[in-house]
Formats: C-alpha cells, structure tokens, sequence
C-alpha cells in the first residue's frame, strides 16, 4: 500500500520547500516503512527506510539515534511530525503533517495489526536464505 503526503524540507528558519513523500508498506516486510521522496518532481527519487514503530512513536516522543531521528511538534504538540534523515552526503529535516502520519499508520495497522507482525515473516527463513547466498 502506499500513502502519498506533502512534506516541507526545512532549510533554515525562514525557509522550506515543499514536496510529496510516497510513505509505503508492505505485509511481506511488517516492521519497515518506505518513505520515497521525489524532490524535484522529475523521477530522481530518494529512497528511506525505517520502522513502522518508529513512526508511531515520532507521534508522541522524540525516537530515533542515528541516521534516523524523529519527534512532535506543534503548538498542541502533534501538529507535525519533524524527521531528520543523515547519510554521508548531509542531512535533511523534514516536517510531516502529523494527521497524515496518523492516517497512514491506521491503514497500516489494517493490513498487519501491532504486534502481528512477526506472523507475517519467518526470520528463520530469512537467515537461511541469506546464510544460503553467502
């Protein structure tokens, strides 16, 4: 399933530009959100992911260490969610409307219920297989 939301990339105080973020999830990888941002609108899209508990999370307390950290803000503390991305290029803040994270969760949360998700994969299938390739 995908969810698209916009999102507003924090470049100083005075600042930001707006663009679209495909937030994706899928049953067959229950722990992990894709987020695909597009930037300039043209195909040269950027690709992150983390964990669907760390995004329900952003919603009420700052997560995260890392490459990946993510808290609320707001004037009722949950207005928006602000979600910085590091990588060895630089980094990104980001400020994702906190009701479409909610939204996305739920839809989420229909497909592959909190706490059910270690029914939808086999780690010890996994292992195996990476084990296999090596």
């Amino acid at each position: 399933m995908a969810f698209e939301l916009p999102v507003r990339l924090v470049v100083s105080h005075d600042l930001m530009v707006s663009m679209r973020v495909a937030l994706r999830y899928e049953a067959d990888d229950p722990y992990a959100v894709r987020a695909v941002f597009d930037p300039q609108g043209e195909g040269g899209t950027v690709e992150w992911f983390f964990s669907r508990d760390m995004l329900a999370q952003a919603l009420s307390e700052h997560t995260g260490r890392g490459d990946v950290c993510m808290w609320p803000a707001g004037e009722s503390g949950r207005d928006v969610v602000y979600v910085v991305l590091r990588s060895p290029a630089g980094s990104a803040l980001l400020e994702f409307p906190a009701q479409g994270v909610e939204s996305f969760l739920r839809e989420t949360w229909s497909v592959v219920p909190p706490g059910a998700e270690s029914s939808r994969l086999d780690l010890d299938a996994e292992l195996a297989q990476l084990l296999a390739e090596n």
